[in-house]
């Protein structure tokens, strides 16, 4: 870009730009350059509606005088088709020799005189730029601190949700994030957890809790030095924001209870937690690899007899003493709910008395299954449940020699046990198949692995009829469809995919190279 000496703007107040711009970017926290780059699109956007909107128009401020330069930028074209941002290339060699074709010239303008319409267009200008910039340096400044606890004041307060002064920026606790029972009036301070920081039309919006879970691990950082240098670990936090909590702690330093050490001397460590949250309750935990004991220490101060974990569907059945039913659910389940929440596990609480119930009741349930389905007299039945035998595929699977060292059985028992067994099998399996066949279940659904009779029916009662049909489920489609079968997701997907092999069968093979011999000349 060639560009010729321009004519300067005489003004007295030169150095006062340069010092009103020094000001505004002290006051907003922004670059100087920021505040005089905006300054020169207000005057280019004031110069433009005095010279015509059609004409591409620069202005320079000088960054040490303060002088204002004006230029009107015309592109050299070989034909022109806009007289206001064109030159021809005859016309600008005559001004500089060495133009080509593609270069801007840049032609110097006399000086204005800023009417007041286009002081006020220059103002708006100026203030958008600004305020665009310092939004941009709020939200640099703010994206990179979510996860800290920050200190601020109450500016307001519209329909529960509270506006913070944080000093350079503002920021809002929304109504759900705000402890039970608080109320805040203007002028106060608040203590809060930064969870989330966005860009929004009216400008970044740095989000703060005071409920988040992670907000109390950040006040125990603060309140214990040994959490702050990494030597108690918390593993995990469940709240009810403002009524009561449970924090789960583990020491990486075998002599240091993480337990005594968040608690404090006479409890001055959690108490100044609990001051800082209203006065909610904290049950500090402390943190076991084994799930059942982590539970077991969670559900406290309840005392548990028993647990039974199911670690497939992550559920946990506890039971404790009849008179600590009411101290394990909690007052609404609160109890219960906190320990599930922290451990990540379903829990279901049973009495002593109910556990021995509904055992009790699956014994009958059982004994009562085989007397009908393997024709046997009770004795027998119980005998068969006693021994952790709960179907009648479990009888035809083990060796006859285990049943037959089950007391009062013998090798001749067992064996007619077995054969009663296979028999009832293999007629359920018949009805089952002719069930099938009767709903269309193809043959070929039925020849897949891993898909058993009754799995067939389901399949057919469900719609699901044809290879075509199965291959059009998802994995998580097929283990909704097969709820009782147990499927993994790989194993979902790989019975899926059996279904869909034909679907490449047909694919053509991609034509082979020719031999150099099988060539003909």
């Amino acid at each position: 870009m060639s560009t010729a000496q321009a004519a300067p703007i005489t003004s007295q107040n030169r150095i006062e730009l340069l010092q009103i711009a020094d000001a505004v970017a002290r006051e907003k926290v922004i670059e100087r350059d920021t505040v005089l780059l905006a300054m020169e699109e207000a005057i280019q956007k004031a110069a433009r509606s005095k010279y015509g909107m059609e004409n591409d128009i620069r202005a320079e401020i000088d960054r040490t005088t303060g002088e204002i330069r004006l230029f009107r930028c015309l592109e050299v074209a070989e034909v022109i088709e806009n007289d206001a941002t064109e030159i021809s290339f005859a016309e600008a060699r005559e001004r500089n020799p060495d133009a080509q074709v593609g270069d801007i010239i840049a032609e110097p303008l006399p000086p204005i005189d800023f009417g007041r319409i286009a002081a006020q267009t220059a103002k708006q200008v100026i203030v958008q730029k600004v305020r665009e910039a310092e939004r941009e340096r709020q939200y640099e400044e703010y994206k990179d601190r979510i996860g800290e606890i920050v200190n601020g004041i109450v500016k307001r307060v519209e329909y529960g949700n509270v506006t913070v002064d944080l000093g350079r920026s503002e920021s809002v606790i929304r109504r759900d994030e705000v402890l039970p029972r608080e109320n805040f009036r203007q002028g106060d301070r608040v203590r809060a957890y930064i969870y989330d920081v966005r860009r929004e039309p009216r400008g970044p919006q740095v989000f703060l809790s005071r409920t988040h879970p992670k907000y109390m691990s950040m006040l125990f950082a603060q309140e214990v030095p040994e959490v702050y240098d990494g030597i108690i670990e918390i593993k995990s936090v469940a709240r009810d924001p403002g009524s009561r909590a449970k924090i789960a702690v583990m020491s990486n330093d075998s002599s240091i209870d993480p337990v005594g050490a968040c608690v404090g001397m006479r409890g001055s460590r959690v108490q100044a937690v609990v001051n800082e949250l209203q006065g909610e309750k904290i049950d500090i935990i402390q943190w076991s690899p084994d799930d059942a004991t982590f539970i077991v220490n969670a559900l406290a101060p309840a005392e548990v007899s028993k647990v039974v974990l199911d670690e497939e569907t992550r559920r946990i059945e506890v039971v404790v003493p009849d008179d600590q039913l009411s101290l394990a659910i909690g007052r609404r389940g609160q109890n219960v709910r906190l320990a599930s929440q922290l451990s990540g596990w379903d829990i279901d609480v049973l009495t002593e008395a109910e556990e021995s119930d509904r055992r009790q009741e699956e014994f009958r349930q059982r004994s009562q299954m085989f007397i009908e389905t393997l024709d046997v007299d009770e004795v027998i039945a119980q005998l068969l449940v006693t021994e952790g035998f709960t179907t009648v595929d479990e009888v035809v699977a083990v060796d006859a020699s285990e049943i037959g060292s089950i007391e009062g059985f013998d090798e001749e028992i067992a064996g007619e046990l077995q054969t009663r067994a296979a028999a009832f099998i293999e007629e359920r399996n018949r009805q089952l198949d002719a069930r099938r066949r009767e709903l269309g279940v193809s043959d070929e659904i039925a020849a897949i692995d891993g898909l058993t009779s009754d799995m067939l029916v389901t399949l057919g009662e469900a719609g699901v009829k044809t290879l075509d049909d199965l291959g059009d489920l998802a994995g998580d489609e097929l283990i909704e469809t097969l709820p009782d079968a147990g499927f993994t997701e790989d194993e979902a997907n790989a019975i899926i995919m059996v279904a869909r092999a034909h679907w490449f069968e047909d694919d053509p093979e991609p034509a082979a190279a020719p031999d150099a011999e099988g060539v003909q000349e």
